[in-house]
């Protein structure tokens, strides 16, 4: 076996791995495949998606594209140049995967090269290039990579004028991850920057490469070490794990599908300063405050208590590893324990708390977690949380380099990885830009552009009255507010005063007998399953009922308790009532025998009409079993009273 050292790159000139308190030089033991391979073992996070990959082959669903506008003049030879001195310095850029006694392995070759592919697109009239070229863009963002054959990393260049291009560079997950883009697209800035002036890299050599890292995580985090961190969050999560019932346009899929698309809003400079003003004063950061203002977004929307939400952290603790590209980012889980009371600077100070919990346990890999959880296995929605924030650290703002200026430009993938990820990202101008990737098969584009005007609007009256119960805090716009408060509620309309409800009922029943007047799937009646009753049946039963209960004595003005579950059985009983000319007392079955009793007392109903599973409560009545007519009978007139409420 060669001598481990020569396994990194030739600028690096022995392998060093991370002691558990501080990075030192000792040597990583590998093996040796090929000549022109060597074995390191995968990280925690690497194995997971590896385990992914081998249940989804040829899925984008991991992919990560980051598209790029270049103004000025460009050097492709030069670009080419720093593309291949990036691979050369990251050895995770040349790295493919295999297994190894059946444990997937990373396989670094010694060398590498990522060809950048160009297309010109200067023979299109100019006002459609740009349209092509970033249909090509996202187009290649959703081409799949072969984790067994790579590259791992592709580079297209659009050219849409002679100083005016598009690049796209398209990683897997398991080699990158946001915080790896931000050094991707420096390091290209400052080594085209410096081989345009014919200087030689500016940049220093890497102390340490990301093979290093999963080999010293391996190696850390296990045993005692492990175990205390899963501690914290078994205490923190389990055992119960909510699952987020956000209000979906459409059911939700048996098995979760990575369809999606993305939408996004700018919110204002002055907004974001407002923002952060806010988390100076409570001691909290721009994170923490932005995260609990989502937690509210989500409680207010669901009405759900508590709400677990996914956020990743960036896991570079290590000054070594700050510089490198590879997959060290974590996913924490972040609980919030929510009630109308409670106010949003009380909420504040609560995710603070839990935050800064999370962030002292970052290590224990996502994977770890879920098995230590152990939740309940369900293929419709992902397993401890179901939607995820993210806070992006690195300004999205133009880069300058030699002659050109970098600019990213969004791109789209065309999935999403959870129900809901809210993203957001400081701009040029001092404002933000807060972008929802969703789930396509959940939600409409008109449903999330609605969910991302709600958070300004929650935003702003926070920063008015960040003391205001998050009950109470406002998320309607002024039109939303006209809808619901005057618009949806202007609704006077002519009516019969000489009628009753069960005679316009009759004369719905004479329209349309045949059409369903009561829809109700997991209903039986009288001991059989009954879907749905039409107006004529529906009217036959109420007929058959007020008939008996007018041989009981029931008159104009008579009182009757109906005491029902919310079923067909209810309504026809209410109709009865009315058929009658009796007055109808609502009593609510799941009220304590004592409540009903005095209702009873007081009211002094001539019948009750229950079921028997009420009967040790009250006297039990089964409709069906009297014979009685099914026509309409005697009619009852407006001036008698037909509703009595005991207060």
């Amino acid at each position: 076996m060669q001598d481990p050292a020569k396994a990194s790159t030739p600028k690096t000139k022995q392998r060093v791995s991370m002691t558990v308190d501080s990075m030192s030089t000792e040597t990583t033991q590998t093996t040796e495949p090929a000549d022109d391979l060597y074995v390191f073992p995968v990280s925690f996070a690497q194995q997971r998606l590896w385990f992914l990959d081998q249940f989804e082959p040829n899925s984008p669903f991991y992919n990560i594209p980051v598209a790029v506008r270049l103004h000025g003049r460009l050097d492709l030879t030069i670009l080419q140049t720093v593309l291949d001195e990036i691979v050369d310095r990251h050895e995770i850029l040349r790295t493919t995967f295999g297994t190894e006694n059946g444990d997937p392995v990373q396989l670094i070759a010694l060398t590498g090269s990522i060809p950048l592919t160009q297309i010109d697109l200067r023979d299109l009239p100019a006002a459609d290039r740009q349209h092509e070229a970033m249909r090509l863009a996202n187009e290649e963002a959703k081409r799949p990579f072969n984790l067994n054959t790579g590259p791992l990393l592709r580079a297209h260049l659009y050219q849409l004028a002679p100083d005016d291009f598009v690049a796209i560079f398209n990683m897997h997950h398991i080699i990158s991850d946001g915080w790896s883009i931000g050094v991707f697209i420096r390091e290209i800035s400052v080594l085209y920057d410096a081989f345009a002036a014919k200087r030689p890299s500016p940049l220093p050599e890497l102390p340490i490469q990301y093979a290093d890292f999963a080999d010293w995580q391996r190696k850390w985090l296990q045993g005692d070490v492990l175990q205390a961190q899963l501690d914290y969050w078994v205490d923190k999560l389990g055992p119960d794990l909510p699952v987020l019932e956000m209000p979906t346009d459409r059911p939700r899929p048996a098995v979760q599908s990575s369809r999606g698309a993305s939408l996004s809003l700018q919110l204002s400079a002055i907004l974001t300063h407002q923002l952060k003003n806010l988390s100076r004063e409570s001691g909290t950061t721009l994170f923490m405050t932005l995260l609990a203002a989502f937690h509210t977004l989500l409680y207010r929307t669901t009405n759900q208590e508590t709400i677990n939400i996914g956020s990743p952290i960036a896991n570079r603790n290590q000054g070594e590893i700050e510089g490198l590209i590879g997959f060290f980012v974590n996913t924490l889980v972040l609980r919030a324990d929510l009630h109308d009371n409670l106010t949003f600077r009380d909420l504040l100070a609560q995710i603070k708390e839990t935050t800064l919990g999370a962030y002292a346990h970052q290590d224990v890999p996502f994977e770890s977690l879920v098995e230590a959880l152990q939740p309940e296995r369900d293929m419709s929605h992902s397993p401890l949380f179901q939607v995820m924030f993210i806070l992006q650290n690195m300004p999205n703002q133009a880069q300058a380099a030699s002659d050109l200026t970098l600019e990213m430009v969004d791109v789209e993938t065309g999935t999403s990885t959870f129900d809901i990820t809210l993203s957001m990202a400081e701009t040029g101008d001092g404002g933000m830009n807060a972008a929802v990737e969703f789930n396509t098969d959940l939600f409409d584009h008109a449903t999330i552009e609605r969910l991302l005007i709600h958070f300004e609007v929650l935003l702003n009256g926070i920063i008015t009255n960040p003391n205001e119960t998050i009950a109470r805090l406002p998320l309607l716009t002024p039109t939303e507010k006209q809808q619901l408060l005057v618009s949806w509620n202007d609704t006077q309309a002519a009516f019969p005063l000489d009628q009753c409800v069960h005679q316009l009922f009759e004369q719905q029943v004479e329209r349309g007998p045949e059409e369903t007047a009561v829809f109700h799937p997991t209903h039986k009646l009288n001991g059989l399953p009954v879907e749905q009753l039409t107006y004529a049946q529906l009217n036959a039963k109420a007929n058959q009922l007020a008939h008996y209960l007018r041989d009981h004595g029931v008159k104009p003005e008579s009182r009757v308790a109906i005491c029902l579950d919310k079923s067909p059985e209810m309504i026809i009983a209410i109709l009865a009532v009315l058929k009658a000319g009796g007055a109808y007392l609502p009593l609510d079955p799941t009220h304590p025998a004592e409540r009903l009793t005095f209702m009873i007392e007081d009211a002094q109903p001539e019948v009750i009409i229950t079921e028997e599973a009420f009967s040790s409560q009250l006297s039990a009545f089964n409709p069906e079993n009297s014979q009685q007519s099914t026509d309409n009978g005697q009619q009852t007139t407006p001036d008698h009273s037909q509703f009595t409420i005991n207060n």
